[in-house]
């Protein structure tokens, strides 16, 4: 953990902190916005960051005040503009405006453009040294030594903002690394935690859309459902709190009341519990190193009665066995797991390819593409596309083969 810088106390409490949101639009965006229009003295919008929502992205510069509003598809750059019309909020579209924004000086970013495309942006504002809430686990997944390089270079300081990392680092808070014996990572166990081998074969897109406990994106929820969304996060936790594979551990808990424990070598075991709401998260690094009141729903344990806790299923959810395999090979491979399972949540998520065809698809070119290198974000953006076409490749044949 020793690229997540120990507490400082920040910005002054009597001088507004300076935010951009990169992702706005998004789940994480917009409960990011939630929680700042609840203090609006305490926070003031630098910039604004969407990839085509040009309508609410405008609603929201207007009600915040932002100096700067960017769309990420360039043809969308009149709408934005005409939306925004008579403001005095500056307007930019394209990759490289919303490379700029992110390299605006702000106090605080929240990097919550998910997938590869939030790459460069996520560097940008760790190239400014400041904090960054890290909301994209992307980014530590397919360019982890870089981006890590780039914290230290910078003296930026990462605040984790995934419900299970965040945990962790609250439950590090006593600075005491070195007598750390292992981490846990806790898992919902998605729809298909307690469904045969059938069920998931036959698994529609709309069955597997449904999670039990949280409210998330399509993307997201499938990776919840393969319980990809845990490997990637085992693999964040290995950059995050520098730790190796065997020294991170998974546990399917349902009722997702604890999001992260920490092991010590004396045998205490501190853990992080709330209730499964991201604006907890979101809080936690928003007014960091102090706190910041939410509307929550406060846990009630006395309501919940009982906690669960299973070893997850490696037959079952063979995705977790595949990250732990490319946290293991390292270099590039991490990278391709991910942008193989972007194409093959994709393909299943338009009935091209069935459930288990997933991890089927991940596993092919993984084998296929061996563990290179990636030491620049250049070879991790060649390396991702490869692994893309390789992936896209496979899902044509698995597809074929359905239809036929």
């Amino acid at each position: 953990m020793s690229d997540i810088a120990p507490p400082t106390s920040g910005t002054s409490e009597h001088m507004p902190r300076s935010v951009t949101v990169l992702g706005s639009t998004g789940s994480v965006g917009t409960q990011t916005l939630d929680l700042l229009s609840a203090e609006p003295g305490r926070f003031r919008v630098k910039a604004l960051v969407a990839g085509r929502n040009v309508a609410l992205l405008a609603q929201q510069a207007i009600a915040f005040g932002a100096e700067m509003a960017v769309v990420a598809d360039p043809a969308l750059y009149n709408d934005l503009r005409n939306a925004l019309a008579g403001t005095n909020i500056a307007v930019a579209a394209g990759p490289d405006a919303v490379v700029e924004a992110a390299a605006m000086e702000a106090d605080w970013t929240m990097a919550a453009i998910t997938g590869a495309a939030g790459l460069a942006s996520t560097l940008a504002a760790i190239g400014r040294g400041a904090y960054v809430a890290l909301a994209n686990k992307e980014a530590l997944v397919c360019a982890g030594e870089v981006m890590l390089r780039a914290v230290r270079d910078a003296g930026a300081t990462l605040l984790p903002v995934d419900s299970e990392h965040n945990a962790i680092f609250q439950s590090l808070a006593d600075g005491n690394r070195r007598s750390i014996e292992k981490i846990i990572l806790t898992a919902s166990g998605g729809p298909f935690r307690t469904a045969s081998f059938d069920e998931m074969k036959r698994a529609t897109p709309e069955v597997a859309l449904k999670h039990p406990v949280w409210s998330m994106g399509a993307k997201i929820s499938i990776d919840s459902a393969t319980m990809m969304n845990k490997g990637l996060e085992l693999i964040e936790a290995a950059r995050l709190f520098d730790l190796d594979e065997a020294r991170i551990g998974v546990l399917i808990h349902p009722q997702s009341v604890i999001h992260g424990m920490v092991c010590y070598t004396d045998g205490s075991v501190l853990a992080q519990l709330g209730s499964p709401d991201m604006r907890i998260p979101i809080a936690h690094t928003l007014a960091w190193p102090a706190r910041m009141a939410t509307p929550s729903p406060r846990l009630d344990l006395a309501a919940v009665a009982r906690l669960d806790f299973a070893e997850p299923d490696p037959i079952q959810f063979p995705a977790l066995r595949l990250a732990r395999y490319a946290l293991r090979a390292g270099g590039g491979t991490p990278t391709i797991l991910n942008a193989a399972n972007e194409i093959a949540v994709e393909a299943f998520l338009k009935n091209r390819i069935g459930f288990l065809d997933i991890a089927g698809t991940v596993e092919r070119v993984l084998d296929a593409m061996g563990t290179p290198s990636a030491e620049t974000l250049d070879d991790v953006i060649a390396l991702d596309a490869a692994a893309r076409r390789a992936a896209g490749n496979v899902v044509a044949k698995i597809a074929s083969t359905q239809a036929a």
